[in-house]
């Protein structure tokens, strides 16, 4: 009797590719076929390609310029978000890091970060409460700060009115001047020892 072959055989045999087969599959492969090396072709292509082009020139150096621009200034967010004392020093540095080519930057970044131990030791808080009008002021803006102006006599007084308020003055003043100036004739008292 003749062995019948078990059902794991000839799955196996059923599983590998005739020989035959794979040489038509190879050979198929091989056969020249035409190529699709873009979705546009003629004028749409060249549209496509100037529309990629003036994004590459225009919105990417903006996009990067703003980022840069962002990270830059981040040593003076941190700083106002921590009420830092030093808050227009910082600012400074960071603008003079833009001329220094970046190197001051990691320095306004550190000094964000420090707490300010001889601002407490001089002013009892580590932080800054801002008084003037609660922001800090920058370098620019103190260029553009203007000196006060000189106080304007009342406008209800005239000039003789004040020449007379000036004169009281001076002879007040020469009064007291004379004060000091004359010898006191009360002598301090002497500790007596007892």
């Amino acid at each position: 009797m003749k062995a019948m072959p078990s059902p794991s055989t000839a799955a196996r045999a059923h599983a590998r590719p005739s020989p035959l087969l794979a040489s038509v599959a190879l050979l198929l492969a091989c056969l020249p076929q035409v190529a699709h090396a873009s979705l546009l072709s003629g004028e749409a292509l060249d549209t496509a390609a100037n529309i990629v082009a003036w994004l590459a020139l225009i919105i990417v150096p903006v996009a990067l310029i703003t980022a840069f621009w962002m990270v830059h200034i981040l040593p003076e967010k941190i700083a106002e978000k921590r009420r830092h004392p030093q808050l227009a020093a910082i600012k400074t540095l960071c603008l003079l890091s833009l001329a220094f080519g970046g190197l001051l930057w990691p320095l306004a970044w550190l000094w964000a970060y420090t707490k300010p131990v001889l601002h407490k030791m001089a002013y009892g808080t580590d932080v800054d409460d801002h008084a003037h009008g609660g922001e800090a002021l920058t370098p620019l803006h103190d260029a553009r700060t203007e000196s006060p102006p000189e106080p304007s006599p009342p406008p209800s007084a005239t000039r003789a009115e004040l020449q007379q308020q000036v004169e009281a003055l001076t002879r007040r003043l020469a009064e007291l001047e004379a004060r000091i100036a004359a010898p006191a004739h009360v002598s301090p008292p002497t500790p007596t020892r007892e």
